[in-house]
């Protein structure tokens, strides 16, 4: 299938991460006028950006308990990912599995190269094989479209504003009365950054699923498979035990369909709904056939 590019979508993105890149750099000035030293900014967010790009994708198959399995383990698994990398112009990525219930999976890694497509065992026993083909399909759309990249550095200083607004009074002096008050500007600051870019990151992340989902159903020529996988895996979730859901919180970003239980999950949205994400692979699907 021919991978057009929509650019309704594109252009939303691009005013997303201009915005981030104007806010950041408030961010970066109001940090240099506080910490009164050039090296200082750069030391602290050369390092940390560093490791959150490198490391990214193990913490994250670290914190779901996925391990690389090979093709003796799950050969089907494997002969799907073979194909649809292929189909998709991608170099194989590794094969992971979660043991865990929840039907999901996510991809990760900085780069095509280096990429990790993760499935759960629960995905496994939900979806017959032509949904699995839409779900890795996906996956592989936002190993294409260097998505797990995109996200990495886009909330970067969201989480370096976070740390400043969650450690900046210990380290400032705030325990005592004579606390640095350009600290506290920088802490007051970092506040405001840190809200307005968790809302537009996960604007930004709620873009590219659509081209994911678009992406996707490309590679596979099967918009409805992917379709209907998603309406599974989202009736399947509300039967997940609560301690999975947890415990898995942190990755609501990287899977294919959020876990959005509870107030937090509600207003952390990573993902549109499931419904509008249907109804446009749908549009996709009598766009295929005429």
């Amino acid at each position: 299938m021919e991978w057009r590019t929509d650019w309704g979508l594109r252009g939303r993105m691009v005013l997303t991460i201009l915005l981030l890149g104007g806010l950041y750099v408030v961010f970066l000035a109001v940090l240099w006028t506080a910490f009164q030293s050039l090296l200082v900014v750069v030391l602290l967010f050369g390092s940390f950006s560093l490791v959150q790009f490198f490391y990214s994708d193990r913490l994250a198959l670290w914190s779901m308990g996925a391990s690389e399995v090979d093709p003796t383990e799950y050969p089907e698994l494997h002969r799907s990912v073979d194909r649809l990398a292929q189909q998709a112009d991608l170099p194989k990525p590794t094969v992971a599995v979660a043991e865990t219930s929840m039907p999901n999976a996510f991809a990760t890694g900085r780069s095509q190269d280096t990429s990790t497509v993760c499935v759960t065992a629960g995905l496994l026993q939900t979806l017959d094989r032509e949904e699995l083909d839409g779900v890795i399909a996906h996956e592989l759309a936002h190993i294409k479209n260097r998505d797990v990249a995109v996200m990495t550095i886009a909330s970067f200083l969201s989480t370096i504003a976070f740390l400043i607004v969650r450690w900046g009074w210990f380290f400032g002096g705030g325990h005592n009365r004579r606390g640095n008050p350009s600290i506290f500007v920088a802490i007051a600051v970092s506040l405001v950054v840190w809200v307005v870019s968790f809302l537009l990151v996960r604007a930004l992340s709620r873009y590219r699923e659509y081209a994911a989902d678009r992406g996707g159903a490309l590679i596979t020529g099967n918009p409805g498979a992917l379709a209907s996988a998603l309406v599974t895996i989202d009736g399947r979730m509300d039967r997940v035990p609560k301690e999975d859901l947890r415990e898995q919180a942190e990755m609501n970003a990287f899977f294919v369909i959020p876990i959005d239980r509870g107030f937090v999950g509600r207003i952390a949205r990573t993902h549109p709904p499931t419904e509008k994400r249907v109804a446009k692979l749908r549009d996709l699907e009598r766009e295929l056939e005429i």
